[in-house]
Formats: structure tokens, C-alpha cells, sequence
């Protein structure tokens, strides 16, 4: 009896699972509605900022076809991709993260919307 209630349980994770990235998802999309003035996400074309589709796991200061600052390039070549960790720092404070940042946008104050963005972004970076 045990191991049918186990298996019920471990069969119901996974949905769970999905649909609280899901919430964070949307909640992310309606964060970003604030980055869309210089962002896209579900398109690969730069606008004043670079393209954010398939930021997951790129070099810093590489997508083609987009002019960045010294600064930017220079964080790539010593090594920053973004990942969950270098994201969250830099949505932050991204004038503290690269000094000399072309990014005017001061930054998310609330982990969780730093969170839901990331979220967001995970689904146009596969």
C-alpha cells in the first residue's frame, strides 16, 4: 500500500513542478514588459539593447550585430556567461556587475521578479 501511495505522490511532482515554472513564467513576462523598450526574448533581433533569445548560457557581450560597451565585452572575454547566477547579479544592479554598461535600466529590486524574469527568459533559451 506504501508503494502505490509513493508512486501517486512521485507521479504528481512533475506536474506540479511544471506548473509552478509556468506561474513564474507568466509572472516573469509581465516583469519584462518593462525591458521590451530596448528587448526581445522571442525573436533573435537586436533593438537599442541585444536580443535576449538564447541568453541562457551565451558569453557576455557576443550576439551578433549588436555594438556593446568596452566594458561588456571585456566581462565576456574574462570569462562571464550568463547563467542563473551572473542574471540575477546583473538584474540587480547592472552598472555594479560592468561598470561601463550601455544599460541605462537601474536594475529589479525584488528577487523574486530577478526570479520570474529568468524564468521567462529559460524559455527562449533552449
Amino acid at each position: 500500500m506504501r508503494a502505490i501511495a509513493f508512486f501517486a505522490v512521485m507521479s504528481v511532482v512533475p506536474f506540479i513542478a511544471s506548473q509552478s515554472q509556468a506561474q513564474d513564467a507568466a509572472a516573469g513576462e509581465k516583469v519584462f514588459a518593462k525591458c521590451k523598450v530596448c528587448h526581445v526574448a522571442d525573436q533573435d533581433k537586436n533593438k537599442v539593447g541585444p536580443s535576449l533569445n538564447g541568453v541562457i548560457g551565451r558569453t557576455a557581450g557576443t550576439h551578433p550585430g549588436f555594438s556593446y560597451s568596452q566594458a561588456m565585452v571585456a566581462a565576456g572575454k574574462s570569462g562571464v556567461k550568463w547563467d542563473e547566477q551572473t542574471l540575477k547579479t546583473y538584474l540587480h544592479d547592472p552598472k555594479a556587475m560592468v561598470k561601463g554598461t550601455k544599460m541605462t535600466f537601474a536594475g529589479l529590486k525584488q528577487d523574486e521578479d530577478i526570479a520570474n524574469v529568468i524564468a521567462y527568459l529559460k524559455q527562449f533559451s533552449k
